[in-house]
């Protein structure tokens, strides 16, 4: 795939074709302007029961364009980024702009919070892969886990890798580039029959397929993961403490990302409105974001609006310590930019770490959810509600598998009660964290 796919001449390419926005965009009236265009290509391909499924090359490219004349705003997309289509994109989002309403807070993100250091950081490793060493890695990693005892039927493996190319310019002279590439497999097996079928899955992603698990590894544990979901049953209705697995304790972290966000702050769509300074957390207990981590699977030098990424620490010791702002939500809420438009880079936390047996032991008794279903989540209020299905613990012991119960609370109950984090770091994400043992919820089960 690499080798049909120059990078360098696909970033020069968006590069000038940005530029050109720009000056078209000058030329036609417009006060200020921003260009976003990319360009990426992939394959992917999924088997099942030995048999190839499906497979797709695809090849896509886009280029966007925002003005402001005065304080209006107009945008037009294209996928083609010919010189009449760009004049065309360009005037379409002028007249748009023109029929707009005024809006004070729209415009550029400030000249001086521009990014001006853009340094490598090493996201960008290709992956020459035909088709038939993908569709064989595929049908290894289903092979590896249909051969366990137990496994009854599939829905298959999937192989994806894909490169992609974006550029970022705005009329203030900026233009930024980067190049990236990702690539994961996935299994997805089904144990027992009837009534007791269950399903569940495992996967790995990269940006270097060196560092992606073994086929053989990713279809083993889907099918382990698989197999000890067999018999399960509902739990009693109770209040009772959960300790959520790192895939469902990643969830949590988003939820609480969303409602810092500024645009659900400046709507007042968050029950973390005006709640900068107040302690959520224990005091042990520190989350933020490494932008220009080397290599991170969210790593960025700049945001969406071109300025400067930074470390930002959103939790310190408990307490809500910032927001996360774009350029626009920051003078809606009459504050600055945090370089977060477009959303979080490389979410860590800090906090002493517990392996998963400890927690259970704390624990006791209770459960541990394993996976989740629906959304759940009032944002205004921050009750919490979801589908769940896991394992009940007993005297910090698993004992058998549980479903079809939900769990509820509120997130700032949970917050403010949790009780430790797992040193089982689930890394295959842009945000990364161990499990999580929140002190009580409702359990409603039968």
């Amino acid at each position: 795939m690499s080798q049909a796919f120059n990078a360098v001449e696909q970033q020069a390419r968006l590069e000038e074709r940005a530029a050109m926005a720009l000056g078209y965009a000058r030329r036609a009236g417009a006060d200020a302007c921003e260009v976003g265009a990319s360009v990426d290509q992939g394959v992917g391909v999924s088997v099942r029961l030995g048999e190839t499924e499906n497979v797709e090359l695809s090849r896509d490219q886009s280029i966007a364009v925002t003005v402001y004349v005065g304080q209006r705003k107009g945008n037009a997309s294209s996928s083609d980024a010919s010189d009449a289509s760009i004049r065309a994109v360009v005037d379409k989002a002028i007249s748009i702009a023109r029929y707009t309403g005024e809006d004070p807070a729209a415009g550029l993100a400030p000249a001086e919070l521009m990014a001006t250091d853009l340094p490598e950081l090493d996201l960008h490793h290709p992956w020459a892969l035909s088709v038939d060493e993908a569709v064989e890695l595929a049908l290894r990693c289903e092979s590896a886990g249909r051969e366990q005892s137990g496994i009854t039927n599939s829905e298959g493996a999937s192989l994806s890798s894909s490169e992609v190319v974006t550029v970022y310019a705005n009329s203030h002279g900026f233009i930024g580039s980067k190049r990236g590439t990702r690539h994961s497999l996935s299994c997805l097996l089904i144990a027992g029959s009837g009534d007791g079928m269950q399903r569940d899955h495992d996967f790995t992603t990269a940006r270097r397929a060196e560092d992606l698990a073994s086929p053989e590894s990713v279809g083993i544990s889907a099918a382990e993961r698989t197999l000890r979901r067999l018999g399960g049953q509902r739990p009693q209705t109770g209040r009772l403490p959960v300790l959520f697995a790192p895939e469902m304790a990643r969830g949590l972290v988003g939820n609480l990302l969303n409602s810092i966000a500024g645009g659900a702050l400046y709507r007042e769509s968050s029950f973390l409105c005006d709640a900068l300074g107040e302690t959520l957390f224990p005091t042990w207990f520190t989350l933020g974001e490494q932008p220009r981590e080397i290599g991170g699977l969210a790593s960025a030098a700049f945001d969406a609006d071109g300025v400067a990424t930074r470390d930002n620490v959103f939790i310190d010791r408990g307490r809500l310590a910032s927001y996360m702002l774009s350029a626009y939500s920051a003078r809606r809420l009459g504050l600055e930019s945090t370089g977060n438009a477009g959303g979080a880079h490389n979410v860590r936390i800090e906090a002493p770490t517990e392996s998963l047996d400890t927690l259970m032991q704390r624990m006791g008794t209770g459960i541990l959810v394993t996976e989740m279903m629906g959304q759940g989540l009032n944002p205004v209020t921050g009750d919490y509600s979801r589908g769940a299905a896991g394992f009940w613990v007993e005297n910090g012991q698993i004992s058998h598998p549980v479903e079809e119960f939900t769990v509820a609370g509120n997130l700032r109950e949970m917050f403010a009660g949790l009780q430790g984090v797992g040193s089982d770091i689930d890394r295959r994400g842009s945000i990364q964290t161990g499990s999580w043992l929140i002190d009580t919820m409702t359990i409603a089960g039968q």
